[in-house]
């Protein structure tokens, strides 16, 4: 919910403008004796701060991106996506909306110009066989497997002993496993090399096992929160790719663009191409710098802002 945060606050920061540029004179925000501070005072120093120059920042090249791509955006796409939050956060999605600052529409906004972005990244898509050969060289099809997920180390050694000694393993999954969502079917699951169901490390064990065999105690570490977990996974039934790269063309094109657009340099790129095409001209010099990660000068080759007037 971090980035969903954000723009939240980045619409308080909207209505700040707002209220500081209206009028000839400036709104009150508190009196004393000897002074006031008045909306137009906290705004000049609320611009100073560092994530409200990452706000506008954001704010701009989401804008861009949605005049330039948004007609690609369809409601069905922003349906779609919404649904899709709605079912991972579950009964927490209305307090998390409302604690961000959103509506089921202003979210639904937030969304499009989401999506926007995602298609303008794709729009400068460029597949060579070099970024194919490399999605091959990642790419494992689709297996169906089973896994465990552990309370503890302690726990996940204590059932691999129970699997090794012959114990059923769905039985066992759907006693002690902690994945809600393949517990009740024995553990089952399926994935390819590209799914983010499962760890990596865990897809990593996976694919190695031929049909019937169980993993030791595998380790998957979460990077966001260093966290360990604790898996055990049988294979039940393990697929090669061989070697025709025709067979998976449609899925190592997707890998392949999937890549790319996770690329920090190639998405740098393409957002200062864009906000050169959409000219944009920053009018605050309090925020003349917010956009130097993307554009240059065409003179020195060093870093620069957009144009700057007053």
């Amino acid at each position: 919910m971090k980035k969903k945060i954000l723009l939240a606050t980045a619409g308080l920061l909207s209505v700040i403008v707002l209220g500081a540029c209206s009028g000839g004179s400036s709104q009150d925000i508190a009196t004393m004796k000897g002074g006031k501070i008045t909306v137009e005072d906290f705004y000049n120093e609320a611009k100073k701060e560092q994530s409200n120059q990452s706000l506008v920042r954001n704010m701009i090249i989401y804008k861009v991106f949605e005049n330039a791509y948004g007609d690609k955006v369809s409601d069905k796409q922003i349906d779609k996506e919404y649904d899709k939050q709605e079912k991972q956060l579950g009964d927490s999605f209305e307090s998390q909306l409302k604690s961000a600052g959103y509506t089921k529409k202003s979210y639904k906004d937030y969304l499009k110009q989401s999506l926007a972005f995602q298609e303008g990244l794709k729009a400068h898509v460029k597949i060579t066989d070099k970024d194919t050969k490399a999605a091959w060289d990642s790419f494992h099809p689709e297996v169906t497997a089973r896994i465990i997920l552990a309370s503890s180390e302690d726990e996940a050694k204590e059932i691999k002993k129970q699997l090794d000694d012959k114990g059923d393993f769905a039985k066992i999954a759907k006693e002690k496993s902690q994945d809600q969502t393949t517990k009740k079917d024995g553990g089952e699951i399926k994935f390819d090399s590209q799914s983010t169901n499962v760890p990596a490390e865990v897809k990593e064990a996976a694919f190695k096992l031929k049909d019937g065999e169980v993993s030791d105690v595998i380790t998957a570490m979460d990077s966001s929160t260093y966290q360990s977990s604790y898996y055990i996974v049988k294979m039940e039934k393990n697929s090669s790719k061989g070697n025709d790269m025709d067979k998976y063309k449609k899925e190592l094109k997707q890998i392949a663009e999937d890549t790319k657009m996770a690329d920090q340099t190639f998405s740098s790129e393409v957002i200062a191409k864009e906000l050169k095409k959409a000219n944009v001209k920053i009018k605050d010099d309090s925020f003349e710098n917010i956009l130097s990660d993307f554009l240059t000068t065409n003179s020195s080759g060093k870093k620069a802002t957009t144009e700057s007037t007053k």
